[in-house]
């Protein structure tokens, strides 16, 4: 479980094609100095597990399920990506609970620069739309952020000079994809409302 605070921006520095998967390895001195091997690192808000590490990189192996269904699939070596270590029981809850299990991928839209915030508009797959309200949490790319506006087809979020110097959205442009994942809350409040075969007449 990660709390959608990202620790780090690391570095792609290599991407072995295996066929149905690859072996990604990060340059992320900060997440990498206490990992061990089989623990979990947020990358892009995708949860991966250390299969290797040395002093300032960790190495993963990304499946093809994976691959498909988040924008990992399209990082290069050189690419920048947002980590973050899996939350211990004394971390404070800074964002709100991340899995790390991306719901699905949209693409920066727009970007509106204000004196000091940027609103960015990401794309909204229709088949996770229901579970976006306005001031509610979203994690994009493994970033905690509060909804600002819900539109037919995309939301807003309003970002503060902070994430835009510490995270991928800084620099992010129109027609980027990005990792999407929405609050597991919802997703079970769905589920406990919906009714079970059983419980139908």
């Amino acid at each position: 479980m990660f709390t959608g605070i990202v620790e780090e921006l690391g570095v792609v520095e290599a991407l072995v094609d295996q066929g149905d998967a690859i072996r990604l390895t990060v340059r992320g001195p900060h997440v990498t100095l206490d990992a061990g091997l089989g623990d979990s690192i947020a990358v892009n808000g995708c949860c991966l597990t250390v299969a290797e590490r040395d002093q300032e990189t960790f190495t993963a192996d990304v499946m093809r399920e994976t691959l498909d269904k988040t924008s990992l699939g399209v990082l290069a070596v050189g690419d920048r990506v947002n980590l973050e270590r899996a939350v211990t029981p004394q971390t404070r809850l800074g964002g709100h609970i991340v899995q790390g299990h991306v719901d699905g991928t949209g693409t920066v839209v727009s970007r509106t620069p204000s004196e000091h915030w940027e609103v960015v508009e990401v794309s909204l797959p229709a088949d996770i739309a229901r579970y976006v309200v306005a001031k509610g949490s979203i994690t994009v790319d493994g970033i905690s952020l509060t909804v600002v506006e819900v539109r037919p087809e995309s939301f807003t979020v309003s970002l503060i000079p902070e994430t835009l110097a510490r995270t991928t959205l800084g620099t992010k442009q129109p027609g980027e994809p990005v990792n999407l994942e929405v609050d597991v809350i919802a997703k079970y409040v769905e589920r406990l409302l919906t009714p079970s075969a059983e419980d139908r007449p």
